[in-house]
């Protein structure tokens, strides 16, 4: 069986016991998105914006120990620095994947 980057991610969110992540969709970030959907027990979290979906993935976190947060690449990612930033000064289990 063939594995691509977004099909292990979504089984490794998966096994971690992820059952919603956080996203804002872009150019830069729509084919890892499609893999990651096709993985019914997964639930994409539509943002706003990068701050938004870095402090909702920030509750998450608290919440469940664990979250993942998509961003596009560049803009996407700077715009989500200072959620970020809180994140690691509290030590939480967040994983970014940007681009």
């Amino acid at each position: 069986e063939t594995h691509t980057v977004g099909s292990y991610l979504a089984y490794r969110m998966e096994e971690l016991g992820i059952t919603d992540y956080f996203a804002v969709p872009g150019d830069f970030n729509f084919s890892i998105l499609d893999e990651i959907l096709q993985n019914p027990r997964l639930r994409l979290v539509g943002c706003c914006n990068e701050l938004n979906a870095a402090y909702a993935a920030d509750g998450y976190s608290r919440a469940r120990g664990l979250a993942f947060l998509f961003v596009t690449f560049n803009v996407g990612s700077l715009s989500c620095v200072n959620a970020c930033a809180g994140m690691f000064a509290e030590n939480l289990p967040v994983v970014i994947v940007s681009g």
